[in-house]
Formats: structure tokens, C-alpha cells, sequence
């Protein structure tokens, strides 16, 4: 199944046209031919089943035969991670991320951040392209870059965690960890967060936790958080 994705479309539509660029990948690419079918999402939950009816220089054309409404998780999974030194790490952790399940990312700017700026645009085609790759009907939101003592103080989650490499007392996160809720989970940067930060984090309730016995590099144990969550609400 190969399944595209447009913002514009939605349930009113009866007939919907690609752009140049998505013409030119459907014909070109995938060869494509009038009559054939197409699924789409709006990254949304919508499921759009269309037949191709006109193929252009400049535009195609799909009659929508079939729509469905997927129902969003039962939690929203939010993860604040630090920019890593290269960005391909990173976009890695994106694209698992968004194929194991996220529905929020904001990178947070720490005391030990290398990296103070993004590629969003980039990122935002990764998170998208990792979507269609997976399946699914929900686009990932990346938030703005954001400093970590302004992050800290804004949120309003019941369930926050920040996983941090200092030896002091640390709950097991996928002990802790309550199904069917949302979540909010702090990933630092490579030189991990600064004793402030993490006190800071305290003081605003979130809940310090392993992410296991090893030390995991940023990227990793952003995937190895998303994951847990996955695994504890299946299992429910």
C-alpha cells in the first residue's frame, strides 16, 4: 500500500487534485495510470480511497470513492529532546519515533546543548515521510525549538519524567509508567542535563527515571522511551 499525504484534503471533498510535484511522483514513480486508486491521509485520522480520473502536465485528478475516520490512541505521547551534535542522529530518532507512535516532539535547548538549531523543515518531511511509511493517519506535531527552564515551567501533564544519568534515586520508567494517559518525557543532550536543570525539573513535579542499566546515547533513549510507552499501553 502506498499511502500519500496532503494537509488540504478533507471529508467535504468529493474530488481532489495533486500539485505538480505529487503528479509528477505518481506518474513518473510510481506509474501511475488513469483508473488506478490512491490512499491518502490528511494526517488527521482520515483515510481517503481515491480513483485517479485525469492525469495533467501540471495536475492530476482523484475521485474519492471511500473515507474513514480513524480514532486517535486512548494517550498522547509527548517527548522534549535535546538537539543532538549531528543531525542525522536526530532525524533517526524522528523517524522511529513516528513509526512506533508520538503524537508531540519539541526540542528543548539544555545548559549542554552542542546544537541550538534545527532543520525543521527537513524534519517536518522525515516526520511525514516516516508516517506514510508506517501507515498511519496521525501527523506527529514538532513543536518550536524551545530553552529547557521555559519548557519546564509551561507544561501541564499529569504524567511527567525526566531521564537523566546523575546517580540519585530514579523510578524504572516502564514500572512507573500508567497506561492510557498522557506523558510527558525530558531526553537531555550528550553531556546529559545540568544539576540545575534536573532540580529544576523537580521542582515543577516531574519524575526522574532509568530508561534501564546502561548509559544510551540521546537519540537512543528517546526511541527506547517511545517504545516503553507502546509496550505498556498494548499490554493493557
Amino acid at each position: 500500500m502506498q499511502l500519500f499525504y496532503n494537509p488540504n484534503i478533507n471529508d467535504k471533498n468529493d474530488i481532489f487534485n495533486f500539485d505538480k510535484d505529487e503528479t509528477r511522483h505518481i506518474v513518473k514513480v510510481l506509474r501511475k495510470k488513469v483508473g488506478d486508486t490512491i490512499q491518502i491521509t490528511n494526517g488527521e485520522g482520515w483515510l481517503f480511497k481515491g480513483e485517479l480520473i485525469e492525469i495533467g502536465n501540471k495536475q492530476s485528478s482523484i475521485k474519492i470513492i471511500n473515507k474513514s475516520f480513524h480514532e486517535p490512541k486512548p494517550y498522547k505521547l509527548h517527548l522534549a529532546v535535546a538537539p543532538t551534535k549531528m543531525n542525522d542522529r536526530y532525524e533517526w530518532f524522528l523517524e522511529k519515533a513516528t513509526e512506533i507512535g508520538i503524537q508531540s516532539i519539541t526540542p528543548i535547548i539544555c545548559d549542554n546543548s552542542e546544537r541550538k538549531v534545527i532543520k525543521r523543515d527537513r524534519f517536518e518531511k522525515i516526520i511525514q515521510s516516516a508516517m506514510k511509511q508506517s501507515l498511519q493517519y496521525y501527523l506527529p506535531k514538532l513543536n518550536e525549538t524551545t530553552p529547557f527552564n521555559k519548557f519546564v515551567t509551561e507544561t501541564d501533564v499529569k504524567q511527567k519524567f525526566i531521564a537523566h544519568c546523575e546517580e540519585t534515586d530514579k523510578e524504572s520508567f516502564k514500572t512507573i509508567l500508567k497506561g492510557n494517559q498522557d506523558c510527558l518525557i525530558l531526553i537531555g543532550p550528550e553531556g546529559d542535563f545540568s544539576v540545575k536543570e534536573i532540580q529544576e525539573a523537580l521542582q515543577n513535579n516531574f519524575i526522574p527515571v532509568t530508561l534501564g542499566n546502561t548509559r544510551l546515547r540521546t537519540e537512543t533513549a528517546a526511541v527506547v522511551a517511545c517504545h516503553t510507552v507502546a509496550l505498556v499501553n498494548e499490554s493493557i
